[in-house]
């Protein structure tokens, strides 16, 4: 079997005498294609010593040596044989290079390890996808072996790039695929609302990437959310920017091999978020949208928002929950028609795959609340639910308001009213949310209004109103706030005893047959 070109053969020596197991060897002599590294690894090791040992016997290992020891006109030159020479025969115990990663981490036990686990947690899902995280000393150990193979490679007037190099992870990902698939009976996938992940540590090395802080201070820089400026985006960054030769006077080649190897610390299971949307109605003037807490004080003891989660959480198991709808209601006010639309991110759900009928049934216990009702419960997607809040403002919403005046009227004092259209109104942000919202005067459109007299002290107004407009302040004032309003425009005191949400004009979610 060929398993490297020919002109990767001096790379392939180099590596093997200095303590790089054969898959990394394969790795820096750029196969391309996963079969290699599939083979059992002493079937590998005994291919690649063949296929080496043909050419004549494997250059003399390299003593641990910094380059800037040699002219720069010798560096990746072949170190003079003046050491004792290992048993080349042998395969290193740790790969000073992946740190055991390919040697000891492909096994149908550790396999059998991230089954278990996933089994464990009880996740519906249909494919799945690998994240693997590697440590940041890895990119060190590997840039080292980089700048001595492209020595040898331009012996023969070749170049070695970087990019040509395969990557630690994906070598990886190539020889544990099919054996995780194979357990878990679905297909590992580029793209998953699965994945299953392996954090790798290596604590005997952390100190390998230390010095580029030294030379490259620019590059790392302490971050509230990280417990070391080693990140492997600094360490990238540093090696793009450290000179070839500061590299090799601080680390030397060959990297030592390590006594231990890299130790798995966790493996995680996670499911991305799923969506739910639907509309709800809400009857009650005491029930808040979202928990009602003020300075740690409970105000009341319940919401639209836990009324519906509730069930959904119990059903989804998922660990925690995202609330959004177009627009909010004040505690005291209903939401009357059709309902407010709304959607629920549920984070990290371990069940995910509902019939419509499942769906139904979860509907109808959501509805056994006398408070709330909930319509057109339905699974949507993440960019779906970017469709509710588009162009939120431009919306148009209804309403029915009891109107109070000081003054007494009959129903001809109120006719006016039903001729006024698009009516504009400069709005302060209102005394009652100026304590959560920033001070801003705002321009809000009365598209129409409709009076419907009561007595002489009450009348019904319904109101089709641009979205964002502060009903209450509109029929009192605001104290001058709200310019015009209903009391200047009766020229008396008026103000707001009931207001219900008649209707929410969002076309989203679709609607589902009942």
């Amino acid at each position: 079997m060929l398993l490297i070109e020919e002109k990767y053969k001096p790379v392939a020596k180099l590596l093997l005498s200095s303590g790089t197991c054969p898959r990394c060897v394969l790795r820096f002599c750029c196969v391309g294609f996963p079969a290699p590294y599939r083979l059992p690894y002493k079937e590998l090791a005994d291919e690649l010593r063949k296929s080496l040992a043909s050419d004549g016997d494997i250059s003399p290992p390299t003593k641990k040596v910094r380059l800037e020891e040699l002219p720069e006109c010798e560096w990746g030159t072949e170190i003079p044989p003046d050491v004792e020479d290992p048993d080349v025969s042998e395969d290193p115990e740790t790969c000073n290079l992946c740190l055991g990663i390919l040697q000891h981490h492909c096994s149908k036990e550790f396999v059998k390890k991230i089954f278990d686990t996933v089994q464990s947690a009880g996740y519906e899902f249909q494919d799945f996808v690998f994240p693997v995280s590697l440590p940041a000393q890895l990119l060190v150990r590997e840039h080292s072996a980089w700048l001595q193979a492209q020595q040898e490679i331009r012996k023969q007037d070749r170049v070695l790039e970087k990019a040509d190099i395969i990557q630690l992870k994906e070598a990886y990902k190539w020889i544990i695929h099919p054996m995780i698939s194979e357990e878990l009976g679905v297909q590992a996938v580029s793209k998953s609302l699965f994945e299953v992940g392996v954090v790798f540590c290596h604590q005997d090395t952390e100190d390998d990437c230390h010095f580029l802080a030294t030379v490259c201070k620019d590059c790392f820089k302490p971050a509230k959310n990280k417990q070391s400026i080693f990140t492997r985006m600094a360490v990238v960054k540093a090696l793009d920017k450290i000179k070839d030769h500061d590299f090799c006077l601080h680390f030397p080649w060959p990297p030592s091999s390590p006594k231990t190897t890299c130790q798995v610390v966790d493996i995680q299971c996670n499911h991305a978020s799923v969506f739910v949307a639907g509309r709800y109605n809400k009857y009650s003037r005491t029930l808040p949208q979202t928990p009602w807490v003020i300075d740690g004080e409970r105000k009341m003891e319940s919401s639209v928002e836990e009324l519906i989660t509730e069930q959904l959480m119990a059903v989804f198991k998922a660990d925690s929950f995202n609330f959004s709808s177009s627009g909010r209601e004040d505690v005291d006010v209903r939401t009357l028609g059709r309902g407010r639309p709304f959607a629920i991110e549920m984070v990290n759900p371990h069940r995910v795959n509902f019939s419509k009928q499942e769906m139904k049934d979860l509907q109808q216990k959501i509805n056994n609340s006398d408070k709330i009702k909930v319509r057109d419960l339905q699974m949507v997607s993440r960019e779906a639910v970017a469709h509710m809040k588009e162009g939120e403002e431009e919306k148009t919403k209804c309403y029915s308001a009891l109107i109070w005046v000081e003054k007494p009227i009959d129903s001809k004092d109120i006719e006016f009213l039903n001729d006024i259209k698009e009516l504009k109104l400069i709005q302060k942000t209102p005394l009652r949310v100026l304590h959560r919202r920033p001070l801003a005067s705002r321009c809000r459109i009365i598209h129409t209004m409709k009076a419907e007299y009561m007595d002489e002290h009450h009348f019904r107004l319904y109101l089709k109103t641009q979205a964002g407009t502060y009903i209450k302040e509109f029929a009192h004032g605001d104290f001058g706030r709200t310019v015009p309003n209903i009391g200047s425009m009766m020229k008396t005191t008026a103000d707001i005893l009931e207001l219900d949400v008649e209707s929410v004009d969002v076309d989203w979610p679709p609607a589902l047959e009942d």
